[in-house]
C-alpha cells in the first residue's frame, strides 16, 4: 500500500488521461478511481489501473454500497470490492451517504435517506458490515441535495457526526456538495463546518456545479463538469484555515473532462491555498 501524504492533493483518474497519466507521470499526491469501474479484471479500465496504481497512491471511491438501504448489503458487490482492494491495496476507501439498491435493482442515482433514528440505526448497521468484512475503515461522503424530507430527527452533519462515532468510519467531505445543498434548501454552510467534526474528516472532495433555472429561482446541479466556483473555493479556505485539518483534497471532474494538464492546474489551486496558510 502506498501512503498518501498528510495534506496532498489529488484528481480523479478518468479513461481519457490513462495514456497521459502512463507518458508523463504527473507530480500529483494520489489517484481516485470509481471502484465500480473495475470490478471486471478483464476491462480496459482495469488493464490501466494494473499500469498506473503502482505509480501512485490510491483513494477507491464507490457508489454501489447503498449503506442507506434497509435491505443487507449485496454480497456479491462487497466480494467484488473486496477483490479489488485486496489487489490494489489503496489507501482510502470511500462511498456515499445514500441508498441505490432495492430488491436487487439498482438505480443509477444516489437517493437521498432522512436524517431519523431508524435511518441512523441502518447506516450503522450496513457500515460496520462491509467494515467487518473488507476488515478496514471506510469513508462516507455527504449528500448533495435538492429537497429535504418532512421528517427530520436531526441535521446532516448530526446525522454523520452519529454514524461515524458509533461505527470508527471517517468522513469524506465534499465541500461542493454543502455548498449546493445550503443554496438550494436556504441553510448556512458555516453552521454546518462548524457542527461537522473535523476530526474525522480524511479527505474533501471539491468540484464544479452546474445552475438551472426553475421559474423565478435558480438550482445547483451537482455535475462535476466544470471549474470549482469561487464560492467553493473560499469554503475551502476557510474550513481549512479553521479546522487545521490534514485531510488529502481531491478534485472531482467527471462530465465535460478536459484534459490532464487543466486538472493539475485545478489541483494546483488547492496546494496553493494550502501553502498560503501554514
Amino acid at each position: 500500500m502506498k501512503k498518501i501524504n498528510k495534506e496532498a492533493v489529488g484528481v480523479g483518474l478518468r479513461s481519457p488521461h490513462y495514456q497521459a497519466v502512463i507518458d508523463t507521470r504527473p507530480d500529483i499526491g494520489f489517484l481516485e478511481i470509481h471502484s465500480e469501474n473495475y470490478f471486471n479484471e478483464h476491462s480496459k479500465n482495469h488493464y490501466f489501473l494494473e499500469q498506473i496504481a503502482p505509480h501512485y497512491p490510491m483513494s477507491f471511491h464507490g457508489i454501489g454500497l447503498s449503506l442507506g438501504g434497509h435491505e443487507k448489503i449485496n454480497k456479491q458487490h462487497l466480494k467484488k470490492l473486496k477483490t479489488l482492494i485486496d489487489r490494489f491495496q489503496p489507501a482510502l476507501v470511500s462511498d456515499h451517504l445514500s441508498w441505490c439498491s432495492l430488491q436487487g435493482n439498482f438505480f443509477n442515482d444516489l437517493l437521498p435517506v432522512p436524517y431519523t433514528k431508524e435511518a441512523l440505526r441502518c447506516f450503522i448497521n450496513n457500515i460496520n458490515q462491509v467494515q467487518d468484512f473488507l476488515q478496514r475503515q471506510i469513508l462516507v461522503e455527504n449528500p448533495s441535495s435538492y429537497l429535504e424530507y418532512k421528517e427530520m430527527e436531526m441535521s446532516e452533519p448530526e446525522f454523520i457526526n452519529e454514524i461515524s462515532k458509533q461505527t470508527g468510519c471517517g468522513l469524506l467531505l465534499d465541500l461542493n456538495n454543502i455548498y449546493v445543498s445550503a443554496t438550494n434548501q436556504d441553510f448556512s454552510v458555516e453552521q454546518y463546518l462548524a457542527v461537522i467534526d473535523h476530526q474525522a474528516v480524511q479527505e474533501i472532495h471539491l468540484a464544479g456545479f452546474t445552475e438551472q433555472k426553475i421559474e423565478n429561482s435558480t438550482l445547483l446541479i451537482d455535475t462535476h463538469s466544470t471549474f470549482v466556483k469561487q464560492a467553493v473555493w473560499d469554503i475551502y479556505q476557510q474550513f481549512i484555515h479553521e479546522s487545521k485539518t490534514d485531510a488529502v483534497t481531491l478534485i472531482e471532474w467527471d462530465l465535460e473532462i478536459p484534459c490532464l494538464a487543466t486538472l493539475m492546474k485545478e489541483a494546483g489551486k488547492a496546494t496553493n491555498i494550502r501553502e498560503a496558510l501554514k
